[in-house]
């Protein structure tokens, strides 16, 4: 029965061993026999025992601790605004005219006659633009000057209508409301501009009173023709 005092020089795969014969040793190539069965089962044992040094002396596998998600922070949202709180009262701004020289001008009316406003400077003036003769609203507010007419006369003050239409059709209208103040044409609105009055073919319907300095002494820039002959008589009055 021979001895080994050899083992494994190369890759298993290889089967290639030493053995050492008693009084004889010599390297030599076997694949079969006893012998091969017997080194066939150290190999499987030592593959196994490899095998099992491999597995226990590998390193533990690494746990990951799961991190749980930083709870978001709550975001503060900006603080409601609160709706502004309706003014008691209009805001009224002054007008750019008031104060200043009226702009001046010069305009037929229906009697003919040439009217120049700064002739009249010493006396007061009201200047009242509207949109057309014998419509409802200007019609209303014509007869409501002319049924105040006695008193406005009392104050020594001038009253001129002013609109876009002719001499005709303002003389016409005087004729039919027996109108007992001048009417003057205005017809390209040139008149109403230099008051700030818009124009698109006809004026809108605003008044200014001229006291006796030639400044404009007030500014209706929105007119209520059932109390405005009211208004500017007052204003008139207490001048």
């Amino acid at each position: 029965m021979p001895t080994f005092t050899g083992g494994v020089t190369g890759p298993l795969r290889s089967r290639v061993f030493v053995a050492t014969m008693r009084g004889v040793s010599k390297p030599y190539r076997t694949t079969s026999g006893p012998l091969f069965a017997i080194v066939s089962s150290l190999a499987a044992i030592i593959i196994s025992a490899c095998a099992e040094t491999s597995s226990t002396g590998a390193s533990p596998p690494t746990t990951v601790t799961a991190v749980p998600a930083a709870e978001p922070r709550p975001v503060a949202s900006a603080p409601a605004v609160a709706p502004a709180a309706a003014s008691a009262t209009a805001v009224v701004t002054p007008d750019d005219l008031v104060g200043k020289p009226a702009p001046d001008f010069t305009g037929k009316a229906q009697d003919g006659s040439s009217v120049h406003l700064a002739a009249l400077k010493g006396k007061r003036v009201v200047v009242y633009f509207y949109p057309k003769d014998e419509t409802p609203g200007c019609t209303k507010e014509a007869c409501s000057f002319r049924d105040a007419w006695q008193d406005i006369a009392k104050t020594g003050a001038v009253l001129i209508g002013i609109s876009a239409d002719s001499a005709e059709s303002h003389k016409d209208f005087v004729a039919h409301y027996k109108l007992p103040f001048l009417l003057l044409s205005d017809p390209d609105g040139k008149i109403g501009g230099s008051y700030g009055v818009p124009f698109e073919g006809h004026h809108q319907r605003q008044t200014f009173v001229i006291g006796t300095d030639g400044n404009v002494a007030k500014a209706y820039r929105k007119v209520d023709v059932t109390v405005h002959a009211s208004q500017i008589l007052d204003d008139l009055t207490h001048a």
